[in-house]
């Protein structure tokens, strides 16, 4: 049987990628510290194990045990706005916790690693962006994934040990964790909505982004290791359409029927037109563009799974490695 190991399993994206192994009939063993996932979401078929990407001990531990045939690494704290401010931890959970994946690949002759990379690699470019742009990223958590990346580009031209590459973005759907105050702005919309607070948008919200629903990302993240043409490659995933941070606030309130006003912040450092041109993976998945699903449709069947589940506390990151800039609405109870 194919045994494949998913690091953050128990988070969103994680989740649902285990979700698909199984179903494809993988022996899924599914590693996560559940700082911002939960063990609800993991497969009861699935192993789990409660533990950190950063315990090599435990990373070489699991590898020899269960002999893994492919590695999905989804674990990460996709924070980028906060990365700014916790590099030191972004850069040990980000970086070298992932190092510790690849050099246990290597040794023990996975087949291929399936990495999710983000398009914060891209920093500010041409929109819509495409993958043979230079990366340019222009936070520490773009950083750390573009260096995975370029660590992944070595590992193979030394070791031989393929990789999958892929640059998600703004992805949402069940499962996905509302309670987390610094980053997934549709959950974050959905929690104040159910509180009745108003919706916190960084600077005047012109600020342009895809968004993608978890059934168009998820199945091609578990499938791409049965796709030669997919070895050794690096693909944008997710939503074509981009919208207004101020039209997907107007969207998200029609779906939940509840009202708000907007409450705009101070604009932080962020990368303004943020969007990417799919063609690459389209063509080797075969992926129909008509196919995929839109905003409202999308966002109706996360907000039926969130009426379900109702509110999420949000509690502040303990460990702000640097205070000078933190956004106030970051610090508030």
């Amino acid at each position: 049987m194919t045994k494949s190991l998913v690091t953050g399993g128990a988070g969103f994206i994680g989740a649902h990628v285990t979700n698909q192994l199984i179903e494809q009939g993988h022996e899924v063993v599914v590693l996560d510290d559940l700082s911002g996932g939960y063990e609800d979401n993991v497969n009861p078929k699935a192993t789990f194990v409660k533990g950190t990407i950063t315990d090599v001990s435990l990373i070489n531990e699991l590898f020899e045990q269960h002999k893994f045939d492919y590695v999905y690494h989804l674990a990460a704290y996709a924070a980028e706005g906060l990365s700014h401010f916790i590099r030191n931890f972004n850069y040990t959970n980000n970086l070298t916790g992932s190092v510790n994946l690849i050099n246990a690949s290597i040794v023990h002759k996975v087949k291929c690693f399936v990495f999710t990379s983000s398009i914060a690699v891209y920093g500010t470019q041409t929109v819509p962006m495409i993958e043979t742009a230079t990366p340019l990223p222009e936070d520490p958590y773009g950083v750390a994934k573009f260096a995975v990346e370029m660590d992944l580009k070595t590992a193979h031209e030394m070791f031989g040990l393929n990789y999958v590459i892929f640059r998600p973005h703004n992805v949402y759907g069940p499962l996905q964790n509302i309670g987390d105050r610094y980053r997934n702005v549709i959950g974050i919309f959905m929690n104040q909505l159910l509180q009745g607070k108003s919706l916190t948008v960084f600077g005047d919200g012109t600020q342009t982004r895809a968004f993608s629903a978890i059934q168009d990302v998820a199945p091609h993240i578990a499938n791409c290791v049965n796709i030669p043409e997919a070895y050794n490659e690096v693909f944008n995933i997710g939503g074509d359409t981009d919208y207004s941070v101020n039209e997907l606030a107007e969207t998200v309130m029609k779906v939940l029927d509840l009202k708000s006003q907007l409450r705009h912040l101070e604009a932080r450092n962020e990368v303004l037109h943020a969007y990417a041109d799919h063609s690459k993976a389209h063509k080797v998945f075969g992926i129909k563009p008509a196919e995929l699903i839109g905003l409202e449709e999308g966002l109706r069947e996360m907000a039926a799974w969130v009426k379900t589940h109702g509110v999420r506390s949000t509690p502040k990151f303990k460990n702000i490695e640097i205070t000078e800039k933190l956004p106030a609405v970051w610090q508030e109870e």
